[in-house]
C-alpha cells in the first residue's frame, strides 16, 4: 500500500489525509466512477492503478446477481446483471444494473469478477468477459463438445482455470459419416495458455452423475469447488468436491433428507459467508429447508431453519398462477431467497416476508454472482 499512498507533497483533496481519500473514499467507488476519477489528476490515475489498490477495490464491491434474460422481439437473448438490495434497507428492490453486449449467449461460470460466456449460435464457442472493463476474448473450446463445471484461480500458480467436462458423445464427420468416440472425462483449460486442455479423467464412482453437475450451482470455498449430486437410487445424495490446488476429486456426505414419495424435492448448495450451505425445496416451492455444514472436516450437517414462502401473496401480486422456482443465495451478509415466477424475480427474507420484486421478461433465477474488478489480466491479450 506504500506505493499507493506516496502521492507527493500536494494532497489529493485539501483538508483530508491521503490515506483517507484512497482507502476510505476512492476504494469504495463503483468501477465506472473510479475510472472517471482518474481524469482529475495524474496522481489520481497512478494511485488508483496499483495492484494493491485494485485488489482492495475489488474486495469492497457489492455482490451482484447475474440473471437472465430479455427477448427484444427478434428472438435474441441477452444476459442482464441485476443488483439485489440488502434486506434491512428501506424499500428494497431488485434493480437492473447492466446488460452484456453479446447476443445469443449465456453465463455459465463466474470467478473474481470474470464471466464465462457460452454462445448458442452456429459455430458455438466460449469466451471470457470482464463486464467492468468491457474486455472479452474467445476461448478455443467448442461448446457442443465440452461443458464447463466451474472456473477458479489456481493458487499455487495464480492462473485462472476452467474445469470442463467432455461429454464423450458420438460424433459424425465427413461424407462417409465416420463415427468416433472421444475418451471423455474432465479437462483443465488454463486461460491464456497455448497448450491444449489436460485430461484428468473421471471422478471416482461418479460417471453416471457427473454430467448433471453443470446444471446446478458450483460453490467455491475453502480451496474447493462443490456440487450437489442426487443419487437417491443408490441410497443417498452426496457432494462432489474438487480440490483446486491438487486438481483432484473426492466425495462428501450430503444431509440425510426424509423424502416422501409423493413430495419430490430439488436441492442445491450455496456459500453462506464461508460456510457450505444447502437448501431443499418441495415440488411447489412453498417450503424451503436450509442446512449448514457446521463441521467441514468431519462432514457434520446441521439443520438451520425452515422458510414458508408467501405463495398466495406472490400470486396475487403477479396476477398469475404459474409454478414457482426458488433458490437461496448469500449476499452482503444476509441470506436471501430468490423466487422466479411468471416473468418476475422476487426477493424473500428469512422470515418468509416478500421484500423486493423485479419484473423482467423471461427472467431466470440463478445463483451466479459477480463482484466487479478492474484488476488487469494478461490472458486477454494472449487469447485475442
Amino acid at each position: 500500500m506504500a506505493d499507493a499512498t506516496s502521492a507527493g507533497a500536494t494532497p489529493l483533496l485539501p483538508g483530508l489525509p491521503d490515506d483517507i481519500v484512497i482507502w476510505e473514499i476512492l476504494v469504495r467507488l463503483p468501477p465506472k466512477a473510479l475510472l472517471r476519477s482518474r481524469a482529475v489528476h495524474p496522481s489520481w490515475r497512478r494511485i488508483t492503478s496499483t495492484r494493491d489498490f485494485l485488489l482492495t477495490h475489488h474486495a469492497r464491491q457489492p455482490t451482484l446477481l447475474v440473471a437472465s434474460g430479455h427477448d427484444d422481439g427478434s428472438g435474441e437473448y441477452y444476459r442482464d446483471i441485476i443488483v439485489f438490495g440488502h434486506p434491512a434497507a428501506a424499500d428494497v428492490q431488485l434493480e437492473h444494473f447492466t446488460q452484456l453486449d453479446e447476443r445469443d449467449c449465456s453465463v455459465v461460470a463466474s470467478c473474481d469478477g470474470l464471466l464465462l460466456l457460452s454462445y448458442e449460435t452456429e459455430g458455438a464457442c466460449f469466451s471470457i468477459c470482464n463486464p467492468a472493463t468491457h474486455q472479452c476474448a474467445p476461448l478455443p473450446v467448442p461448446c457442443d463438445l465440452m461443458m464447463p463445471l466451474g472456473m477458479y484461480r489456481h493458487h499455487p500458480t495464480g492462473e485462472y482455470r476452467i474445469l470442463m467436462y467432455d461429454k464423450n458423445e458420438e460424433e459424425i464427420e465427413g461424407e462417409n459419416e465416420e463415427i468416433y468416440v472421444r475418451d471423455g472425462g474432465c479437462c483443465i483449460f488454463e486461460l491464456g495458455s497455448v497448450q491444449p486442455s489436460r485430461n484428468i479423467g473421471y471422478p471416482p464412482e461418479a460417471e453416471q452423475v457427473l454430467s448433471r453437475c453443470g446444471h446446478g450451482a458450483v460453490v467455491l470455498l475453502r480451496g474447493n469447488m462443490h456440487w450437489y449430486l442426487e443419487q437417491r437410487e443408490n441410497g443417498g445424495d452426496m457432494v462432489l468436491v474438487f480440490d483446486i490446488a491438487t486438481e483432484s476429486f473426492r466425495h462428501m456426505q450430503a444431509p440425510v433428507l426424509q423424502v416422501a414419495p409423493d413430495c419430490p424435492l430439488y436441492n442445491d448448495l450455496f456459500d453462506m459467508d464461508g460456510t457450505l450451505g444447502m437448501f431443499s425445496c418441495n415440488d411447489d416451492a412453498a417450503i424451503v429447508d436450509i442446512w449448514v455444514l457446521k463441521d467441514y472436516e468431519n462432514e457434520v450437517w446441521t439443520f438451520k431453519c425452515k422458510i414458508e414462502l408467501p405463495v398466495i401473496e406472490i400470486k396475487l401480486l403477479c396476477g398469475d398462477d404459474d409454478s414457482l422456482y426458488a433458490v437461496v443465495i448469500h449476499g452482503d451478509g444476509e441470506l436471501l431467497v430468490l423466487v422466479q415466477f411468471a416473468g418476475w424475480l422476487l426477493q424473500v427474507d428469512m422470515e418468509g416476508k416478500l421484500v423486493g420484486s423485479f419484473h423482467h421478461d423471461k427472467v431466470i433465477a440463478g445463483q451466479l454472482q459477480l463482484k466487479q474488478t478492474l484488476v488487469p489480466h494478461t490472458f486477454f491479450q494472449t487469447l485475442e
